[in-house]
């Protein structure tokens, strides 16, 4: 049966995506397609960026914008890739050019974008892999500083600062005091990057046939691990301070136009739109399928884990904010038992109050030499951080607090692997797949041996993440890299099926794969929405871009103000490779577009000159 309404671009595909000989391959069932995509749009984001800006934005205050993009940006972006690529039956690069060879850019531009992202989302993994393979020693390794050569006293950096940074900047990173001082490569971490490759080129070997059964572990795995924490999270004393603290809304934030932008741009990231991954998975279903059904499923599961991921997280971090209260509280009363000769049960946490207050009255000079420290339970509750940080510093603090914290730890980084694992498998999707559809791979390499190939690329050019440089480099990969240039290529991707290849043919397209046309949900966003919620998040994250000095924030023991890190300024030649990252993917775009009309005129131009074989001939009268 023939697609009502169907365009050429659908008709090439069905040729371009399956030639004879060259079947495409296709999903085992249902369950690993929808396990792979749940997997790529669940990643690292949702357990450490979701929580940081819930509890940056007020609690459940933030999730009414959230909830806003979701419904007027996301869900609409990810049916409608999911959509096209079932359809049109390749990768990013087939799709857009098929549509309309002016708009093979945009595909590209996927691809490059997927290319980078997992350059430095496989360094994350290879310092997953570093702390996992710490996590069976006991103790564990960043629970105390080590001593000095001469075994008398903690080092310096680490006694000033804390065990867990001194372990994550120094025995991990061994990060250099700014961007411009690379230092050498750090072997254990080239180690783990290859590692990190090897695992990730193992699950990928034979494409879609290896991923789909490698996602019914990377993929469940980490809800397993997300339950057993929250059982354990929620029996932990100060538990219930930090899902306090977390979901109580502070409604006065939604004034805050900072915090709609970070709800539209994390519920986009989330999801993984524009790496061409979700177009590339999609492109192995059956035509005959229910893509609208799809993509409600995977939008919603993906919501749904970064809410249930904060539970756990954020009851963790309320017991580590409150063990360290009462660290704070102790070495306080000890200063005022000693210097008082109070007896030592005299004084406790609960009426350490009413003694500092007396004390206070009777000898304040005294008090005043003790330079007691200023205990809050809320500024201990504001140290939770996003990113890396979160992950290697404020989590792993918290992990040694907890009874038996190396199973903790153990769990911890496994949960973090599979899901960065998953998330890789459409990184790589995006980049294998549009070179496979577009026949650039040479007929006489093999599949698997061309993956090889890619995968020691990748690992080639990521050293740089390894130098003591790295940290610095892969901040500005995350913030260039995966900002700007995926909003831009959403809003081709939008407007090229609804203005080039038509919102009418596209809605007929989908009525013949699933039974129905979209409903005015699904128009109004397509048509209007989307693309209008696309700008206006475009032109304000320049515009917030534009105000702030381009700057970074660097691990220096030599600051006079150490342990707090020392911001600097990005220098010029380090800034425009950051304004390089962001606008290459983006340029590409019209780049593309320019070489295919020059190439339309060149060959309009060379049939004009085209000499006419009947010009020369003689006319002959009729009899």
């Amino acid at each position: 049966m023939e697609a009502p309404g169907n365009s050429k671009a659908s008709e090439e595909s069905q040729t371009e995506g399956a030639k004879p000989g060259d079947e495409r391959p296709k999903w085992d069932n249902k369950v690993q397609y929808l396990l792979t995509c749940i997997g790529f749009a669940v990643g690292l984001g949702n357990v450490w960026r979701f929580p940081y800006l819930c509890q940056t934005y007020g609690g459940g205050a933030f999730l009414i914008p959230y909830l806003i993009a979701l419904l007027f940006e996301g869900l609409p972006l990810l049916h409608m890739e999911l959509a096209i690529g079932q359809r049109l039956r390749m990768g990013s690069i087939g799709v857009w050019s098929s549509i309309s060879p002016y708009l093979g850019g945009v595909g590209l531009a996927s691809m490059t974008v997927s290319f980078l992202v997992g350059l430095f989302y496989n360094t994350i993994l290879a310092w997953v892999l570093w702390y996992f393979f710490h996590s069976f020693q006991d103790p564990l390794p960043w629970k105390n500083c080590p001593l000095n050569a001469n075994h008398t006293e903690y080092l310096k950096e680490c006694a000033e600062s804390t065990a867990v940074n001194y372990f994550w900047y120094r025995n991990t990173l061994n990060i250099s005091p700014n961007v411009e001082s690379g230092g050498t490569l750090q072997w254990w971490l080239v180690i783990c990057l290859a590692a990190a490759w090897i695992i990730v080129y193992i699950c990928f070997i034979r494409g879609i046939e290896t991923i789909g059964k490698a996602v019914y572990v990377t993929a469940t795995f980490p809800y397993l691990v997300l339950t057993i924490f929250l059982i354990r999270a929620l029996t932990l004393p100060g538990a219930s301070v930090g899902l306090k603290y977390l979901f109580t809304p502070k409604w006065h934030t939604l004034t805050n136009p900072k915090m709609w932008l970070d709800a539209a741009t994390q519920i986009f990231f989330s999801l993984s739109l524009a790496f061409g991954g979700l177009i590339a998975f999609s492109s192995y279903n059956p035509q005959k399928n229910n893509c609208e059904r799809d993509a409600l499923i995977v939008g919603c599961i993906n919501s749904a884990t970064s809410i249930y991921a904060s539970i756990p997280i954020f009851a963790i971090l309320g017991f580590k904010a409150k063990s360290n209260y009462e660290d704070c509280l102790n070495a306080n009363i000890l200063s005022l038992t000693n210097a008082f000769s109070i007896g030592d049960k005299n004084i406790t946490i609960e009426n350490y109050p009413e003694w500092l207050g007396h004390l206070n009255s009777t000898d304040p000079a005294e008090v005043a030499s003790l330079n007691l420290k200023t205990c809050n339970l809320e500024n201990f509750l504001d140290e939770s951080a996003s990113g890396t940080g979160l992950a290697f510093i404020v989590f792993t603090e918290a992990v040694i607090k907890m009874p038996g914290s190396q199973v903790w730890a153990i769990l911890f980084f496994i949960m973090l692997f599979s899901l960065g694992l998953s998330s890789m498998f459409g990184n790589l999707e995006g980049v294998l797949t549009p070179l496979l559809d577009l026949h650039m791979v040479p007929k006489w390499m093999p599949k698997e041996v061309f993956t090889g190939l890619m995968c020691a690329v990748s690992f080639s050019v990521a050293l740089i993440f390894t130098l003591r440089s790295g940290n610095y480099w892969l901040e500005i990969f995350n913030n260039y890299v995966g900002s700007v240039p995926l909003l831009v290529i959403a809003f081709f991707e939008i407007t090229a099926v609804v203005y080039v290849y038509g919102i009418n043919r596209f809605s007929d397209d989908i009525a013949w794969m699933t039974g129905r046309r979209p409903n005015l949900y699904w128009q109004a966003t397509w048509r209007v929405i989307s693309p209008l919620m696309l700008l206006v998040v475009f032109l304000a994250y320049v515009v917030v871009q534009a105000r702030e000095t381009p700057s970074y924030t660097a691990w220096n023991p030599n600051y006079e103000e150490f342990p707090k890190q020392e911001t600097l300024e990005y220098p010029g030649w380090v800034f425009a490779i950051c304004v390089l990252l962001a606008a290459v993917p983006c340029l590409l775009i019209p780049l593309v577009s320019l070489y295919r009309f020059i190439q339309f005129l060149r060959i309009r131009l060379a049939r004009k000159r085209m000499p006419n074989p009947y010009e020369n001939e003689r006319h002959i009268p009729e009899m």
